[in-house]
């Protein structure tokens, strides 16, 4: 029995850059998104203009881009490592199969490059459903979840306690984006995705370093309970970090937002005067048809007709 787990640890030690991939992935995403959601609500309480939306329509397709191609990267690395399935499912006399964990991470990277494949047509054409974006988002999720729940199932206790903690932030996750397809742009749910994929990010380098140690130093005990009882602990410490983290980018973020409108000037103020301008100018206005425009030091003025007035008559 043991020679055999040692066998199985040996193989499992040149996946270890198999969870630093994705960690990194999920991190990055979820640095971004408590950036991006921050400045995109705070934007939106400062000034309504529609060239705004437009913006962050184009950034939520060029996110979908970039899922695509980290989709790719984790699809092809996963499958042309030295020691990887080379896209076969099984082979030999016996037709066995290769590399099923391979192929269940190679699953998961599919599904979230089938999420940013709806993003980007969500941003091309107006005959996607609004919302679809969020929900194959879930999907990919939830599709995570259930692969890394049977990924481990029957392995020692360390190693499944340590990935069923993945799994809390994987289904957290997937329900409140699940909620942000009939609750859009809601900044709650926004926040409490951005920290669960920071959780995801930063977890599964801390499931690296322990089933793994790359860097050398003893192994971990797998049938200490005191080690689940820290590791336990441990994913909170994380999870603390990540708030922590939002904390800290929300309130740079609004700082920066009131920074600029202190330098730009009231935009808001600007915009309410043009509207009383167009009103005046337009049909609803008794005079608007009779008025005439003068610029006069950079102020545009109405000067009613003579007729209209009643003065020299």
């Amino acid at each position: 029995g043991l020679n055999c787990w040692e066998g199985s640890l040996g193989l499992k030690m040149a996946n270890f850059k198999g969870h630093a991939l994705p960690g990194s992935f999920f991190l990055l995403f979820g640095l971004w998104w408590s950036v991006k959601y921050p400045l995109q609500y705070l934007s939106q309480k400062i000034s309504k203009k529609s060239h705004r939306t437009h913006f962050f329509q184009r950034v939520d397709a060029i996110e979908g881009g970039i899922k695509i191609v980290f989709s790719l990267i984790g699809m092809l690395a996963e499958q042309f490592v030295p020691d990887g399935p080379h896209l076969y499912l099984y082979s030999g006399e016996k037709r066995d199969w290769v590399k099923l964990m391979n192929w269940q991470h190679t699953t998961m990277y599919l599904f979230y490059g089938l999420s940013g494949v709806v993003d980007v047509l969500t941003y091309i054409s107006q005959l996607v459903p609004r919302g679809l974006d969020r929900l194959m988002l879930a999907l990919a999720v939830f599709v995570e979840g259930c692969l890394f729940y049977y990924h481990v199932l029957h392995r020692p206790m360390l190693d499944q306690h340590i990935h069923s903690l993945l799994l809390i932030t994987i289904f957290a996750g997937a329900g409140s984006i699940l909620l942000e397809v009939f609750l859009r742009d809601n900044i709650v749910l926004e926040m409490f995705r951005a920290s669960v994929t920071i959780v995801q990010g930063t977890w599964f380098w801390q499931i690296g370093v322990v089933l793994f140690q790359p860097w050398g130093g003893p192994m971990w005990d797998e049938n200490d309970h005191r080690n689940i009882m820290f590791l336990t602990m441990c994913f909170f410490w994380h999870w603390a970090a990540a708030v922590a983290i939002l904390a800290v980018n929300f309130s740079l973020t609004y700082w920066v937002c009131k920074l600029l409108l202190q330098i730009q000037g009231p935009f808001p103020r600007r915009k309410k005067s043009n509207e009383i301008f167009t009103f005046w100018k337009s049909e609803r206005c008794p005079c608007g048809a009779a008025g005439r425009k003068v610029e006069h030091a950079g102020v545009a003025a109405l000067h009613p007709h003579p007729n209209i007035s009643g003065v020299g008559t």
